[in-house]
């Protein structure tokens, strides 16, 4: 099924997504894009049905194409402080926020937002497989995010982020068992299946 291209014509539309809500470690990623409505892109699809050979070679697309688009991040230590959903939406806010042109609606991925001042908002449940904007929007977040994660795993390779991204899978778990956590965990997270064994 083809992904809408626009909500609203004649409105500069930059659709929102996110990465990194669920994973144990590192920071949640935001992207806010605004397409061109004259260089349209093939192949858009909410980012988590697509190969990661396919993500990048789209995201290099979306940011030659784009009419704007921005990425912004915050870490581990903002997560713990002011609980990840909240996080999650400072993050857009400050993508948002660095778009050289402004946006006459934001197209959100999910069902809750927080508005950002004086620019109106739509909600999209599973927009990144509705709307090209938001699809593209979750390409650039997981792109940025994964490239982090993966720069990081250098540091500390025995978790595996290149692999698991900072997701709670088994081997990241027995990981954090076995070593402990990093300064890169999110420590308001149940790090270990039985938390009490981590401390």
């Amino acid at each position: 099924m083809a992904l809408i291209k626009f909500s609203q014509k004649n409105v500069p539309e930059a659709g929102c997504d996110e990465a990194g809500r669920g994973p144990l470690a590192g920071p949640v990623f935001a992207a806010a894009v605004i397409l061109n409505p004259k260089k349209m892109i093939k192949g858009l699809d909410d980012s988590k049905a697509l190969s990661e050979k396919v993500r990048n070679n789209l995201r290099k697309e979306i940011e030659d194409k784009a009419l704007g688009f921005a990425i912004a991040s915050l870490d581990n230590i903002e997560i713990d402080k002011y609980n990840i959903l909240k996080s999650s939406f400072m993050a857009m806010h400050l993508a948002i926020e660095q778009l050289d042109k402004k946006p006459g609606l934001l197209l959100i991925d999910g069902n809750r937002f927080l508005a950002y001042p004086n620019i109106p908002h739509q909600c999209e449940i599973k927009g990144d497989a509705r709307f090209q904007a938001i699809a593209a929007a979750s390409i650039l977040a997981k792109t940025y995010r994964d490239e982090y994660m993966a720069q990081i795993h250098e540091e500390f390779p025995m978790y595996n982020w290149k692999k698991n991204q900072g997701y709670p899978t088994k081997a990241h778990r027995a990981a954090i068992k076995e070593y402990g956590p990093c300064k890169y965990h999110r420590m308001s997270f149940r790090l270990l299946e039985d938390q009490l064994q981590l401390f």
